[in-house]
């Protein structure tokens, strides 16, 4: 018998406890001001972790910015999206 693999829906996301992370994904629009500027105020950043995070967004394509629970994940990530980032929250 085969488990089909249940699919990660925000219905799904809200009901799990486990921990998660808000991953922000490169773009061509934002500057790097801006988006450490942005990790430092959502994210409770250090200038300095920003301005790492920033970097890894921009030469990989996308880093983790924050752990934790759904539920506080995801007024970040509501904020992130306000200020036109990509983001998702895996």
């Amino acid at each position: 018998m085969v488990k089909e693999k249940e699919k990660t829906s925000p219905e799904n996301l809200e009901s799990q406890d486990e921990e998660r992370q808000l991953i922000l994904h490169n773009d061509d629009f934002n500057t790097f001001d801006f988006v450490i500027e942005t990790l430092v105020e959502v994210c409770d950043h250090e200038p300095e972790q920003a301005e790492q995070s920033a970097y890894i967004v921009h030469f990989k394509g996308k880093c983790s910015v924050k752990k934790g629970s759904y539920k506080d994940l995801k007024p970040r990530y509501e904020a992130m999206k306000n200020k036109m980032l990509t983001v998702t929250i895996d």
